[in-house]
């Protein structure tokens, strides 16, 4: 047998259930050396510095 609703849910109870189904935010920091915002525990994508070293090397947009 399959699980069947007894009754219809109401529009309160389904708009309380779908409250969580909001996007997350973020969470972007602000890079130390060009002050660009970026995610947090990686390479800035502006600058390609992570923890104060250069690990990328980013190229000019013309």
């Amino acid at each position: 047998m399959a699980a069947v609703p007894k009754s219809r849910r109401s529009h309160r109870e389904v708009r309380l259930r779908r409250t969580h189904w909001r996007a997350k935010l973020l969470a972007a920091t602000e890079c130390p050396q060009c002050h660009e915002f970026r995610l947090p525990h990686r390479v800035c994508p502006h600058c390609g510095y992570y923890n104060g070293m250069r690990v990328l090397e980013v190229k000019e947009k013309e």
